[in-house]
């Protein structure tokens, strides 16, 4: 069987109690998404513990490219707040276990998730879409072993295991990083300093503000601070602008799929200044229409992302929708950055929709003000002609009642 491998103790433990209970030999398997870890030192332990191979695989454009620039074109953030930044991988590495397992000849796959969580629900569906002969095992699902149990079955089988210091359950891709555990359990509790890695905390970050140019072509960010980058480039150079301005710590009551509400703690610089970039230039070139519209595509998008559903139909759907909004989105915003907080502050197109001549109020608009008169009668009509009815039901029932009063004084 091929199992997703991070390294740490989980996964670590897996390897053994896979070639226990299901007497197969197990390869391993870590996806580079940007993660930031010693992936060599990964693919030692795993030789360690015996695995009987291990692949390391660099997706980090097919990452960006394929996931995270369709969640830019679609403004994805479920309930609002959380750009998907672990989600979006989640279906990237139940593709590529389901690829190394067919390249290995393998019977199953596995994964490290809870049964708490929803990256279960998204990398098993996944999995078993891509290829519904494959068996798909979650031995965390299974064990039903606590973190100290874990620890000593790992003393007990020699395995080596990463030593950490951290009270904190980390996921993290080029995307974002979250936070879990720990005094984060606790909502009413503010987040300790030691939480954040990527963010520069807002009363550390500089007393002067920053201001981050963004372009975009087609709905895709292409230049940061007039400088052309490969998308990997952009993603890292947002990261750290808005970051080191204390831009992008995401804390909030998140409704997971399996029915948890669960206090979440993210750090996502980049993708909250590069989708606030990029909403506000399709304010500027999308009419209203368009824009009431595709809020509702969006919503349902990081639903269906969200919730493990990559592969459901109606996603790809939706993403022909969004592409065809996106041709008219090409231009620059300006944000400006100041210990915490992001706003827009300049934004401009030449496919812009907003026209100088139309709005300024100096007398050299071509706005003719008396063609308001005639929309105003129109525009109240139904809801005048309504309102009168109800006037003159409400006064007939009013005159009844006093009639009544009338005669029963008589």
């Amino acid at each position: 069987m091929v199992l997703a491998y991070s390294g740490g103790l989980d996964t670590s433990v897996c390897v053994k109690w896979l070639q226990e209970k299901y007497a197969l030999d197990v390869v391993t398997l870590t996806l580079d998404l940007g993660q930031r870890d010693d992936l060599e030192e990964v693919a030692r332990r795993s030789a360690l513990i015996g695995s009987k191979n291990h692949h390391t695989l660099d997706v980090k454009e097919e990452f960006v490219s394929d996931y995270v620039f369709r969640a830019i074109r679609a403004n994805a953030m479920y309930e609002g707040k959380y750009p998907l930044s672990t989600a979006l991988g989640r279906p990237l590495i139940a593709k590529k276990l389901v690829e190394v397992a067919e390249e290995e000849g393998a019977t199953a796959v596995a994964h490290g998730c809870t049964g708490k969580g929803n990256d279960q629900v998204r990398i098993d569906v996944t999995a078993r879409a891509l290829n519904p002969s494959l068996k798909v095992i979650a031995p965390v699902r299974e064990w039903n072993m606590s973190r100290d149990q874990e620890i000593a079955y790992a003393a007990d089988h020699g395995i080596p295991i990463k030593a950490s210091k951290s009270i904190y359950s980390v996921d993290q891709n080029l995307w974002g990083r979250s936070v879990e555990s720990g005094p984060l359990e606790r909502p009413d509790q503010e987040p300790l300093p030691e939480a954040f890695e990527w963010v520069t905390l807002p009363e550390d970050a500089p007393d002067a503000p920053g201001y981050l140019d963004l372009e975009f072509e087609a709905g895709l960010p292409v230049r940061a601070g007039g400088r052309e980058m490969s998308p990997l480039e952009l993603i890292s150079h947002v990261n750290h602008v808005a970051g080191s301005h204390g831009v992008g710590v995401i804390d909030h009551m998140e409704d997971r799929l399996v029915g948890i509400k669960s206090r979440e703690v993210y750090e996502c610089p980049a993708a909250c200044a590069i989708i606030e970039a990029h909403r506000d230039l399709e304010k500027l070139v999308l009419t209203r229409h368009e824009l009431d519209f595709k809020a509702q595509v969006e919503r349902e998008w990081a639903w269906l992302v969200y919730s493990g559903l990559w592969l459901e139909p109606l996603r790809s759907e939706l993403d022909h929708f969004i592409e065809a909004t996106q041709e008219r989105v090409t231009g620059k915003v300006r944000l400006k950055l100041y210990k915490g907080g992001m706003r827009v502050v300049g934004r401009s197109s030449a496919k812009s929709i907003y026209r100088l001549d139309l709005s300024t109020y100096n007398g050299d608009t071509t706005f003719d003000q008396r063609n308001a008169l005639g929309f105003i009668e129109l525009w109240g009509l139904q809801s005048r002609v309504a309102s009168n009815l109800a006037a003159r039901a409400k006064g007939r029932s009013r005159n009844g009642r006093q009639r009544e009063k009338a005669k029963e004084a008589e």
